[in-house]
């Protein structure tokens, strides 16, 4: 059943707010993710048609929303891209195995496999924050995390839990993460680069 009502309320820094149904005397909680049409900001007295779920915690709350003159389509299941799955796993076999070899120090496995499992853990983390509207970890700190070294929990929880794995933007920068690290990672076996490496060892 679809329901329509006003937005009275919106927390643009923690991306949520409640609606006014029509008819109805209590309000409606409503996250930015329940909007089909992610690429518009929520303005105060914004009609809303929308539908009732419940969340985690059992409290009612808005989902598959829509503004006033669009159109609803159902959402269709978002499937998992493997190749970033493929990748991580790929990265974190061949950190272990030069290790095994004696090609890379332990320091720098310790890292990667470090950073990775934490990165996955603030994903997951970020994630329950947004599906209870609590305040969330911010965009840059999962980036920095990124950028040193945790990029394949990173990758991995983008497709396993399904979080920040439709944002372009936030995606653009991700992958960008990536190639400064793996460009940084070579660069450590340069000529130029070697002498920090054995600081490593």
């Amino acid at each position: 059943m679809r329901f329509k009502g006003k937005l009275t309320k919106w927390h643009a820094d923690k991306a949520f707010g409640f609606i006014a149904p029509n008819d109805v005397v209590s309000q409606v909680f409503i996250h930015q993710s329940a909007f089909a049409n992610s690429n518009r900001i929520p303005q105060i007295s914004d009609i809303i048609t929308f539908s009732i779920t419940k969340d985690k915690a059992g409290r009612y709350c808005a989902c598959d929303a829509t503004f006033l003159g669009e159109k609803f389509k159902k959402k269709q299941p978002k499937k998992i891209n493997p190749y970033p799955i493929y990748l991580s796993l790929i990265f974190l076999a061949t950190v272990m195995i030069t290790f095994t070899l004696g090609y890379l120090p332990q320091k720098l496995m310790s890292l990667y496999i470090g950073l990775s499992f934490l990165t996955f853990l603030s994903y997951a983390v970020d994630k329950s924050k947004a599906q209870r509207g609590a305040w969330r970890i911010q965009e840059s700190t999962l980036h920095i995390l990124a950028l040193i070294g945790g990029w394949p929990g990173a990758a991995l929880a983008q497709q396993i839990i399904r979080h920040k794995s439709s944002k372009n933007t936030f995606k653009n920068v991700f992958w960008s993460t990536v190639i400064i690290n793996l460009a940084l990672l070579f660069w450590l076996y340069s000529s130029s680069g070697m002498q920090y490496l054995q600081l490593l060892a």
